[in-house]
């Protein structure tokens, strides 16, 4: 291969140089084309751009390919548990055994939460997205913890991220408790991560709480595959805030806002609000195939697909046992979870869904475990962006080590262009 592509603009033709990545992925470096040619490039969602570098996730969307830093995301969901797989992210390597214990005992550290901010909760009315309620929260950690994280010290680097990893987990889980009314718990310190977080969210002052392990199993298996997810909405936002060198909670307070959005962290709790139509319908899976076939109907079957995965979701794969698993643990009675059922089993063997891999992706089986789980649909998102919250702060130190510039995109300008100004009198 070449080590240049040559672009040529009103006869004058220039070389770019080509950048091979470590799985062979092919990049154009246009860094220097304004400067060369006087053109930028227009690419609308950034489809076609690479906005950096990274050593931390490889996704091959083609091939149903999802690594962290080298390690295949199935051999990760089977031999490691949630922070394991957290410090491989954020640090590169996976931990020793001193490493993890270290890693736990140091987030320990920073899992009380500051008691002023059960004022900031307590402005919000209980029918508070705990989308909104998240991100405003985590915005307010700032303010508890005014200090600028001094990136080229690594003590102090290691101490914000332990800090994160400790606080997030407390106030993602207070948002629910905020919506159902409960007192707010309190991170237990004799306890794992995961464990931590069932407790957090589940535990009542009326009785003791008991962890289901099968459970707990597919939680930490859902927080794994959506540790990170190469450059995303939400995790370029995150970068992008980061470049302009604000403070890590107000980084990744930017990414929970992204996170929100339908079309990205919302997947799931959209696959829900769909079966709940169906089954006010009369729960026909049969006729809502049918429409999801028809390319004059506009309905569109949600959690089948993936907008990267053009193959099948491996994630799916992986979590599509754990959610069997719940089901028949729980033994849980609900037409809405018998619609997805038949809507799995019957999509899978529908020749239009597989001839066009139209797979049932880990939005579909992560709503029907949080279902199941009587987790609220509202809270879905914040299911998702705890398990994200390892590959948002591995993003930003990676940015922020590496010195990345700030963030500062061109444009297409497409208005008027110079006119003399009209008096009031003249418009």
């Amino acid at each position: 291969m070449s080590k240049n592509a040559t672009l040529e603009i009103d006869g004058k033709k220039v070389d770019l140089p080509l950048i091979v990545g470590s799985e062979n992925e092919v990049a154009i470096d246009i860094e220097k084309l304004r400067a060369l040619t006087g053109a930028i490039t227009l690419d609308p969602g950034y489809k076609n751009s690479g906005s950096c570098k990274s050593a931390i996730t490889f996704l091959d969307g083609e091939e149903g390919i999802l690594r962290y830093r080298g390690y295949s995301i199935e051999e990760l969901a089977e031999n490691s548990n949630f922070l394991e797989v957290a410090y491989l992210i954020i640090f590169g390597e996976l931990p020793t055994q001193d490493q993890i214990e270290k890693f736990e005992t140091d987030i320990r550290k920073h899992t009380l939460v500051n008691e002023e901010m059960k004022n900031i909760i307590d402005g919000f009315p209980k029918n508070a997205h705990p989308m909104g309620v998240l991100s405003s929260l985590t915005c307010a950690l700032t303010a508890f913890n005014p200090g600028v994280v001094n990136v080229e010290n690594d003590e102090k680097m290691y101490e914000a991220i332990c800090k994160t990893m400790g606080k997030f987990l407390v106030i993602a889980t207070w948002t629910y408790r905020k919506a159902k009314g409960y007192p707010l718990n309190y991170y237990d310190n004799t306890k794992p991560y995961v464990d931590n977080f069932l407790r957090l969210m589940f535990e009542l002052p009326t009785g003791p709480y008991t962890i289901n392990k099968t459970v707990l199993n597919a939680i930490d298996k859902l927080f794994i595959l959506h540790a990170d997810h190469e450059q995303n909405c939400s995790t370029s936002t995150v970068r992008m805030v980061g470049s302009s060198h604000a403070g890590l909670f107000a980084s990744i307070s930017s990414g929970v806002s992204a996170l929100w959005g339908p079309l990205h962290g919302g997947a799931n709790q959209a696959v829900l609000e769909m079966l709940e139509e169906i089954e006010k319908d009369g729960g026909d899976a049969d006729k809502y195939l049918a429409k999801a076939k028809d390319k004059n109907d506009p309905f569109r079957l949600m959690g089948f697909g993936h907008r990267v995965y053009k193959n099948f979701d491996p994630r799916a794969r992986i979590i599509k046992k754990a959610a069997d698993e719940v089901l028949a643990e729980l033994g849980v009675n609900d037409p809405i979870l018998k619609i997805a059922k038949d809507l799995e089993e019957k999509a899978l063997k529908d020749e239009y869904f597989v001839a066009r891999n139209l797979y049932p992706n880990v939005d579909f089986y992560s709503g029907i475990i949080y279902r199941a789980l009587g987790i609220p649909t509202e809270m879905f998102t914040v299911m998702f962006a705890i398990g994200r919250l390892p590959g948002w702060i591995a993003q930003w130190k990676e940015m922020r080590v590496n010195k990345e510039p700030i963030g500062r995109p061109r444009q297409v300008y497409v208005g008027e262009p110079l006119r003399s100004f009209k008096k009031m009198n003249e418009r």
